[in-house]
């Protein structure tokens, strides 16, 4: 058996260096490899490198060093990626790492090189440290224009604009929520412009704090940012908000770019829901079907209860005769039930409806401004729920 060994290691002497403690070049490999590109990259403009290694030998442990990146920013576009693959026949180890590097200053900046720890074997099958290295690789880098307020170089530039509701059908005293969400290629969450101030000449405005977030891709990281402002007309007519608009360089083309967010109105108005075109079946009336016991007695009850008004010399009718009585009243009922609860955003969608169907109020308008006001204020002492329930529905 010994023999037939030795002649194995005589017909593969590949086999026989394999567990060596004599490593050869190429059986260990490291390099850097930079994306192509056919420009030079300007200062914060991302650069894509990959991290490459090679491995004819069997590794137990390994642990790779990053150089200290002098003169640029950095990020890890996932985690390292080991592998297989058959090169020129032969069956050998892979090792990818995938980084985005920020340079921070012009001119020509070097990548050091990395190093890469390895415990190997050998023919006796100990363990013993190895040690290889990446060549290192200069890159020119060009400055970037100094007349800009915000210098935003990004590969890819989504924007959209969405309202919460209809901007121009707004319920009397009713706000809207703006969010302008911003989806870019490129670059790290810090890199976009800070949030805006908008501006609006007769319109209050809250600006909330705005979010940012980070996806890793292969071509490099997706941020996101969320600029989101409330919104409320403070008049009873209309008013505008101003346009948004800032810079950005566009890496692909190697132009400079302008985004502008258009101007929008803002309203008091009814939404008037689009005309169905007549059915076959509505041509014929549908069966009509009285109403049950539970009917008959609330309509006793409010008959003896105008009866009794009408004894003191009072009128009452219709939605008036309900809104007095609260118990009667299921969007009263509600709003005190939202105002018991704790629930803010309950207590003003039922007050704003309460306020729709009764008509426009001086008194309740301002009840709503003035929780309004205390929802968005940063002061703790906020208006209490039930004081502005009971305020509410005993005006008028």
């Amino acid at each position: 058996m010994r023999w037939l060994l030795w002649v194995l290691f005589a017909l593969c002497p590949t086999l026989a260096q394999a567990q060596s403690k004599t490593v050869l070049p190429h059986e260990l490999v490291l390099s850097i490899e930079v994306e192509a590109s056919d420009h030079v990259p300007k200062v914060s403009e991302m650069i894509l490198i990959t991290i490459n290694g090679i491995y004819r030998r069997h590794i137990t442990r390994e642990q790779i060093i990053q150089p200290d990146f002098d003169g640029f920013n950095w990020t890890q576009l996932g985690i390292d990626t080991w592998a297989e693959e058959r090169l020129d026949g032969e069956l050998v180890k892979t090792f990818s790492r995938r980084m985005a590097i920020y340079p921070n200053r012009a001119g020509p900046l070097t990548i050091g090189a990395f190093t890469h720890n390895l415990t190997l074997t050998d023919e006796n099958d100990e363990w013993f440290e190895h040690q290889i290295t990446s060549e290192p690789i200069t890159i020119e880098v060009a400055p970037a224009p100094e007349d800009r307020e915000w210098w935003f170089p990004v590969k890819s530039l989504k924007i959209s604009d969405q309202w919460s509701n209809a901007p121009d059908q707004l319920a009397p005293g009713e706000g809207v929520l703006r969010i302008i969400r911003i989806e870019a290629l490129g670059v790290t969450p810090e890199m976009i412009p800070p949030m805006p101030e908008l501006t609006s000449p007769s319109a209050a405005i809250f600006a909330h704090p705005e979010k940012r977030f980070v996806e890793l891709s292969p071509q490099g990281p997706l941020s996101y940012a969320f600029w989101r402002w409330t919104i409320r007309p403070s008049n009873d007519t209309s008013t505008i908000v101003e346009p948004l608009s800032f810079d950005f360089f566009d890496t692909q083309a190697r132009v400079d770019r302008t985004v502008t967010i258009s101007a929008q109105r803002l309203a008091y108005g009814t939404v008037v829901p689009d005309e169905q075109p007549p059915r076959a079946q509505d041509a014929y009336p549908a069966s009509v079907q009285l109403p049950g016991w539970p009917f008959a007695m609330l309509a006793g009850v409010i008959c003896v209860i105008g009866a009794f008004f009408s004894l003191m010399g009072r009128r009452l009718s219709g939605v008036e005769a309900l809104s007095r009585f609260h118990l009667l009243d299921p969007l009263a009922r509600q709003l005190k039930r939202a105002a018991l609860a704790g629930d803010v955003a309950l207590s003003r969608r039922t007050a704003a409806a309460i306020l729709r169907r009764e008509g426009p109020s001086g008194q309740r308008q301002r009840l709503l401004s003035e929780l309004d006001s205390s929802i968005f204020s940063a002061a703790q002492d906020r208006t209490s729920l039930r004081h502005f329930a009971r305020e509410f529905l005993r005006s008028r």
